[in-house]
């Protein structure tokens, strides 16, 4: 196994960091109660910027994770958690689209998406963030050269901003796919949510009343498990890469301000105590890193094990991120339990990557459920 970038994939890295600029993440927090257009106009400028990079493009096409998409993702996740979510979720619509799709949703969807014109939202949590598919209550009925959708879907990833939306719902003990346009008679697109973290990622419930899809603009139909599966998987490994990204975020912060001379004084990395914390939080780190990667090599050689190795990363990277992030917040004293610094937007954020996707109970039972496979 060779984790190392070549030189393209490192320069990947590096203009993300010179195109998305370090007040990304404040930027699009502000923009939670703004006006719906400026915030659309300041996501397209970001995934134009995206785009230039390449970025948009790394394991669309061919479902697949790999260590350079890794290691972008977590270049992404660091400069600005919540445009990250949000782009992850638009990658995960193309996808569906290049996993499932025609020729026809292709052609259509994945060269705008790759451009940055295209905002995709998948439509799938119902009840809590975690799904399985015995848990989707959102309906299809086929009519005649059509399928009618009636559903609610209660936290939808760029919603209030979505070129299209890909419904997931049940059907005749099968799973379909519909892709719907936001402004389709019957949709209620709900009020942006307040979160505790991710700010900057517009989140909004939708209703579904008896809407109306054309049945070429449907994929499907899946077998309910393998298809969910999938799903998390690609899922899961996005939010590994956040999980990294936030780790990087509270430890360059935590480093800084111990770094940071005061009169009359040793800075704080002077002190042994200060030294162990900044030591452990890069330990998880390094570590986190190493099983994400492995994870990602594993996936790419679709090797057998895979699948335990990555709920073993999703664990390991979303508790090891809020553990870094709470050791952040303790370099940074009492002015860490302020609101407004890295370290505290950090340790709200990392408590979303441990329920989203696959939670970290259940994938402690799928990993538990494959380590009874080989007895």
């Amino acid at each position: 196994m060779n984790f190392d970038l070549d030189k393209e994939e490192s320069a990947l890295c590096s203009r993300l960091r010179e195109l998305v600029d370090a007040d990304a993440e404040a930027r699009l927090r502000d923009l939670k109660s703004g006006d719906p257009l400026v915030c659309l106009n300041v996501f397209l400028d970001y995934l134009s910027r995206l785009s230039d990079t390449g970025y948009l493009g790394l394991g669309l096409r061919d479902g697949k994770n790999s260590t350079a998409l890794t290691s972008a993702q977590e270049t992404l996740a660091g400069i600005s958690p919540s445009l990250f979510l949000s782009v992850e979720n638009i990658r995960l619509f193309g996808r569906l689209t290049a996993a499932f799709g025609t020729a026809e949703h292709k052609a259509e969807i994945l060269g705008p998406l790759e451009q940055g014109r295209f905002i995709g939202s998948i439509a799938m949590s119902e009840g809590s963030v975690s799904l399985g598919s015995d848990a989707v209550l959102t309906t299809a009925t086929s009519l005649e050269g059509k399928v009618r959708i009636n559903g609610f879907k209660d936290y939808v990833v760029n919603a209030p901003l979505a070129d299209r939306f890909a419904v997931i719902a049940r059907s005749e003990g099968s799973l379909t796919v519909a892709l719907v346009e936001p402004a389709a008679k019957g949709i209620t697109i709900g009020e942006r949510l307040s979160t505790l973290g991710y700010e900057g990622t517009p989140l909004a419930p939708v209703t579904f009343d008896d809407v109306d899809v054309s049945r070429k603009e449907t994929l499907g139909p899946f077998e309910p498990s393998h298809f969910m599966d999938t799903l998390h998987r690609w899922e899961d490994q996005a939010l590994t890469a956040a999980g990294l990204g936030l780790m990087d975020r509270s430890f360059r912060a935590a480093l800084a301000h111990a770094r940071k001379p005061r009169e009359g004084e040793k800075p704080l990395i002077a002190h042994q105590e200060i030294g162990f914390k900044l030591a452990e939080m890069l330990t998880l780190h390094q570590t986190a890193q190493l099983l994400a990667y492995r994870a990602a090599w594993m996936d790419a050689s679709e090797d057998s094990e895979r699948e335990g190795v990555i709920h073993c990363a999703k664990v390991f990277c979303a508790e090891s991120a809020e553990q870094v992030a709470s050791q952040a917040l303790q370099v940074f004293g009492v002015s860490g339990f302020m609101k407004g610094n890295q370290a505290e937007e950090s340790y709200r954020h990392a408590k979303y990557l441990g329920i989203a996707g696959t939670s970290s109970e259940m994938s402690r039972m799928r990993i538990g459920d494959g380590l009874l496979e080989r007895v």
